[in-house]
């Protein structure tokens, strides 16, 4: 990709923010975009917050290099323990005209809403965060749901074998139903109103967790919510999006080549892809 082009930038530990990106060249087609997966450190839910740091810190660093003028951490744990210090301390003196933003804060409005109209009529309003230990740890999403309705009983559940079972490709096998039904056990029996799969991830395996907890359980997946809010943030920033070019393009880079990421990321993405090696320092 052309160092003139201007691209908006996607990273995720692996290919799970794919599917983040997918929705978003959905609602957003005319743009070009940069994804970076860094699956050969993935995944980070069990990572310390300063390593998820240094590694988010150097993802964005290869995007900004590559001409990205907005990026997208399309990772909970990175949005959970980096994001905040990206945006306050490094960019300001790196790269101080440019934008990271996260996919947290939207699913959490998006959670809230929901849960509001669903228990107008209940003493409680409930809801349960499906997370990686990471984010579980960064206690991210009750803080920020807190800070919209400080009466919501939050409720989050860690689960650490999820993302390895998806970049493993046994998102649709038996042993993914059982490993699903462990983890959301604890939520339903809370009596959550609303689920957020808080991690990318978990929407690739978003079917099989709606049919376990049933109809009266509303689950947010972040990839539709944030391709919504992008749309709404770059028509409230009009000084960042004059910058993107618009040729349609798509570059993918991961930090390991394997056949896997190039075949299970076409699966997740929609459409073939073709990776190239990314070197992160």
């Amino acid at each position: 990709m052309s160092r003139k082009i201007k691209p908006i930038g996607v990273f995720d530990s692996g290919f799970g923010g794919l599917d983040i990106l997918r929705e978003v060249v959905k609602v957003l087609p005319q743009y070009d975009y940069l994804y970076l997966g860094d699956s050969a450190r993935a995944p980070y839910g069990h990572r310390s917050p300063a390593i998820v740091y240094d590694f988010t810190r150097q993802a964005v660093d290869f995007l900004f290099k590559y001409g990205c003028e907005l990026i997208i951490i399309a990772c909970n744990t990175a949005s959970s323990e980096a994001l905040r210090r990206i945006q306050q301390e490094y960019l300001p003196t790196h790269y101080p005209n440019r934008r990271v933003l996260g996919v947290l804060i939207p699913a959490v409005e998006q959670s809230v809403t929901i849960v509001k109209s669903k228990t107008k009529n209940k003493k409680y309003k409930k809801v349960g965060v499906l997370a990686t230990e990471g984010a579980v740890r960064s206690g991210a999403f009750t803080r920020e749901i807190k800070k919209l309705d400080s009466q919501i009983k939050v409720f989050e559940q860690a689960a650490p074998l999820l993302v390895p079972l998806v970049e493993a490709g046994e998102h649709e096998s038996p042993a993914a139903r059982i490993i699903l039904k462990n983890y959301l056990t604890p939520l339903l029996k809370r009596g959550v109103d609303v689920l957020i799969l808080g991690c990318t991830h978990y929407g690739i395996l978003a079917k099989q967790i709606k049919k376990l907890v049933g109809s009266n359980v509303s689950t947010i997946a972040e990839a539709p919510v944030v391709a919504r809010q992008l749309k709404d943030y770059l028509a409230r920033h009009p000084e960042i999006e004059c910058r993107l070019s618009r040729r349609g393009q798509i570059k993918f880079y991961s930090t390991d080549l394997t056949a896997k990421f190039q075949l299970l990321g076409s699966q997740f993405f929609g459409r073939p892809i073709k990776v190239e090696r990314a070197m992160l320092e």
